[in-house]
């Protein structure tokens, strides 16, 4: 096996060229026909095998599922600003405050998942059940380890954070608000723990479900928790988190439901309820690269936001609109790139690096067809998108130029997006964390601040930034991925 390799071009638009025609032909015979019917099947959930048959029907299988509860996972803070914009702005400044705490909640949250993902889909595709559910045990133990002390910090400090983060006497006069979603992060951190673990072991329609169940409980009981309706009492803004906490808490408890029966993919017994330090280690050993992994591109966040503050409030207001699109168009990118992390984990592990790679640049391409098809919408019709947050025409300007230059990127991102969540499939974490540290905070920043001041372009020279470090977060990323090294990793 050539694991070096020295591709021609950097990205690989034809996947299925390292097999012969005949097991080509095989793989896309064995495909339902029909979208829908495939759609119906996702949905559905089932026990497939996703290291054998089509590798297109593979991706497309976890891919629309997993998009749906990355849609879901966002809804609830919808959800809750929703019912509490009628309490007026200091309740709505008390849920965008604890929500922008909770950012690290979350990134915190997520790079943890990437090693119970990564180790989970590696024991799938080996075929091993008992040490996935051993490493499903040992992420639940690692999440409860995490969220304890956070917990009680964040519930001891509240007043104290809110006051940090520049909040009014009134917003730190709903800090109950805020006690009770830091307090109990751990309902938060066991969603996205538990649903890494479905997604790894391919079972991404319950990681959907599960999320379903959870938005509606809290669409129901925020209104009645808020506002008090029937026997319900009337607690306001506080109400929301009582309702959120307890959508997310039953959601757990149906998750710890499906991991006890004996007929799911990862099916927890009595002899796995144990602590195992070697894979606790491996687990934290993956997860910790990833947690910062996922917390560099937020702190670079937070400096090009520095940088376009300079350009006063309109410009601000403009970037904050087109990012909002923006993100909501990658949601189904993101879906795309777990669908190829899940694919890459479980062939590896059942000793197919071939067929991993070859779902990569499958899933690459489709992402970049979608992605590609987004970017053109809004680099042609943003005024329209735009129009729908605001009637201002200077903040509009902004929010016009922003979407079409961070969009015209998007075939880039679409790369960029599947590469780096292979690498943390397959075990890499160190990998991407290495590539986001460059291109987010060593290249991103200094090119924000040049343009903008430097050049003259003012905040388009931040927009530009923006495209230009995640074309090269593709072009980095593809490099090493043609390397090989990634499906040599041993977890």
């Amino acid at each position: 096996m050539d694991v070096q390799g020295t591709p021609e071009v950097i990205f690989d638009r034809s996947p299925d060229q390292r097999f012969d025609m005949q097991t080509a032909e095989t793989l896309e015979i064995q495909a339902p026909r029909g979208f829908r019917s495939l759609i119906r099947e996702s949905l559905a959930g089932g026990h497939r095998d996703y290291t054998e048959g089509s590798i297109r029907y593979a991706i497309l299988m976890l891919a629309i599922p997993m998009v749906l509860e990355l849609c879901l996972e966002s809804v609830f803070a919808v959800v809750d600003v929703f019912f509490v914009s009628r309490l007026g702005a200091e309740a709505v400044a008390t849920v965008a405050l604890t929500e922008s705490m909770l950012v690290i909640i979350y990134a915190v949250a997520m790079g943890l998942s990437v090693g119970a993902m990564a180790i989970v889909a590696r024991r799938i595709g080996e075929k091993d059940r008992d040490g996935a559910a051993r490493a499903a045990v040992q992420a639940i133990l690692l999440g409860v380890l995490v969220a304890v002390p956070v917990g009680i910090a964040g519930a001891w400090y509240a007043r104290p954070l809110l006051a940090f983060m520049g909040a009014s006497p009134g917003v730190i006069g709903n800090a109950s608000y805020t006690t009770i979603v830091l307090g109990a992060n751990g309902v938060i951190m066991m969603l996205f723990l538990i649903n890494a673990v479905f997604r790894g072991a391919g079972d991404a329609a319950t990681a959907m479900r599960v999320l379903w169940i959870a938005n509606a409980i809290n669409i129901c009981l925020d209104p009645c928790f808020i506002f008090g309706l029937g026997p319900f009492p009337r607690l306001g803004v506080t109400g929301a988190a009582v309702a959120t906490t307890t959508g997310r808490g039953i959601g757990v408890l149906v998750q710890l439901y499906c991991l006890a029966q004996r007929s799911g993919r990862v099916a927890i017994r009595r002899e796995h309820l144990r602590f195992d330090p070697a894979v606790m280690l491996n687990m934290v050993r993956l997860s910790g690269s990833a947690v910062v992994q996922g917390l560099i591109p937020n702190v670079g966040w937070l400096g090009l936001v520095r940088v376009l503050a300079t350009f006063g409030s309109d410009a601000l207001a403009g970037f904050a609109i087109a990012f909002r699109v923006v993100v909501f168009a990658l949601l189904p990118a993101w879906g795309l790139a777990n669908a190829a992390a899940t694919l890459v984990g479980q062939n590896l592990g059942a000793g197919k690096p071939e067929r991993a790679r070859t779902s990569v640049w499958r899933a690459c391409y489709y992402n970049m067809l979608f992605l590609g098809a987004v970017g053109l919408v809004f680099v042609v019709l943003p005024v329209p998108l735009v129009a729908a947050f605001t009637n201002d025409p200077v903040v509009a300007g902004h929010a016009v130029r922003a979407l079409r230059i961070i969009s015209s990127g998007f075939p880039f991102y679409a790369y960029a997006m599947v590469l780096t969540q292979s690498f943390n499939g397959a075990g890499d974490t160190l990998t991407p964390t290495i590539i986001n540290l460059f291109c987010f905070w060593l290249w991103e920043l200094p090119i924000a601040y040049a343009l903008a001041h430097v050049a003259g372009l003012g905040p388009s020279g931040v927009f530009w930034s923006i495209a230009i470090a995640y074309s090269t977060m593709a072009i980095v990323s593809a490099v090493l991925f043609r390397r090989g090294r990634w499906q040599l990793k041993k977890i």
